[in-house]
């Protein structure tokens, strides 16, 4: 008895010497809250949330390296290598349909400018004195994409990955929340009621199915550090086109994805901790990460209007914010403000091909960061 009420002292004396704990372990209810209540982002955001309140608690054993814990684990030997992010992106491009960029690949010009916020964080991260290494990782928030975000970020800035993750799959949650001010504010009414015709080219069953090896080879070849994305993106889509491993499709967007998705966000959770998110440096990464989801949406409404203009006024701009890699809800959300207009408008087709021009996007933007700068770094 005098053992476990030593044990329990121990723990509650551990607790108030590292009060700020329990401020993320609040915050880590909050977002078991947002999760429950205002299903933002539930798959997300409620493992995220119970990863906090553990890697918080005091003398957890779950996060401990010398008893090896489960989430320490997990994370040396799926996190730290990069391994979760990859076996997602396989469920990703299983639920992945490339016809419609295939039928229009001019909205693949929509995924690149989607990017734009990436680079321009970077250069603002830089100016207000983060290292290269880590204004890299706080750029790539800017691609709206958890796994590219922790992919980059664990290689470029590890220190930083706690904070950049959960930043990361905050924004990708708040989409519908962040995105629609800014697409209403940037079109006028008569852009967001125009109409388009959706009568593509018909896109034959050996389109679909070289496609994908055709973007693996050459981004393996012209983007070397973005191909295990890109390929694990390209095998899943593979699996699901091919038609004849069904079985394989239906596990890598059912079960793969989800067991990856878990774990890896018990992990993102679990570094959150009070050392490293009570700084000011992480209100920083908050701020410049909202300034990089803007900055993304901003640039593909305005090449929506360039569009928009040079079609003579036949292309719809909101399907411009469509452009992150926020898959598939920046497509679909899209389509919700272009209704809210005028209900028998239909753009969803084409937004869902901006928005898988703009996983591919986030994917290479990814491997051209790591590509400039690893050799800078001398990584």
């Amino acid at each position: 008895m005098s053992t476990d009420l030593s044990t329990l002292m121990e723990g509650l004396v551990a607790l108030v010497e590292n009060w700020p704990s329990l401020i993320m372990m609040a915050v880590g209810g909050i977002l078991i809250y947002l999760a429950i209540a205002k299903e933002y982002e539930p798959v997300l955001l409620l493992p995220i949330g119970i990863g906090c309140i553990i890697g918080n608690l005091p003398l957890s054993a779950m996060i401990d390296p010398v008893e090896e814990g489960m989430l320490f684990v997990i994370k040396r030997a799926m996190v730290d290598n990069e391994l979760l992010p990859l076996l997602i992106f396989i469920g990703v491009g299983a639920m992945m349909d490339f016809r419609p960029l295939l039928a229009q690949p001019l909205f693949a010009l929509m995924g690149a400018a989607g990017q734009f916020g990436i680079f321009g964080t970077l250069i603002l991260a830089l100016l207000v004195g983060f290292p290269l290494n880590q204004a890299a990782s706080i750029g790539i928030i800017g691609a709206i994409d958890g796994p590219t975000s922790i992919y980059v970020s664990n290689q470029l800035a590890p220190e930083l990955l706690g904070v950049i993750s959960v930043v990361a799959y905050s924004y990708m949650s708040l989409v519908p929340i962040i995105q629609p001010p800014i697409m209403r504010l940037m079109t006028t009414r008569q852009e967001r009621l125009t109409k388009m015709v959706y009568t593509p080219r018909s896109v034959s069953g050996l389109a679909v199915i070289v496609f994908p090896i055709i973007v693996t080879i050459a981004i393996g070849i012209l983007v070397p550090k973005a191909a295990p994305l890109i390929a694990s993106l390209m095998l899943g889509n593979l699996l699901k086109e091919s038609g004849v491993v069904a079985r394989l499709a239906q596990t890598a967007e059912n079960e793969i994805i989800n067991i990856s998705t878990l774990f890896l966000a018990l992990v993102v959770g679990s570094t959150m901790t009070a050392e490293a998110f009570l700084q000011w440096d992480t209100l920083k990464i908050l701020i410049l990460g909202l300034f990089a989801f803007g900055l993304d949406t901003a640039a593909g409404l305005l090449f929506g209007k360039l569009l928009y203009i040079v079609s003579g006024k036949k292309i719809n701009p909101l399907i411009g914010a469509a452009g992150i890699s926020a898959f598939p809800m920046a497509g679909r959300l899209a389509q919700r403000v272009a209704q809210e207009e005028d209900f028998s408008n239909f753009v969803l087709m084409h937004a869902m091909g901006a928005n898988t021009s703009g996983q591919l996007g986030s994917a290479i933007a990814g491997g051209v960061l790591l590509t400039l700068v690893l050799p800078i770094i001398g990584l």
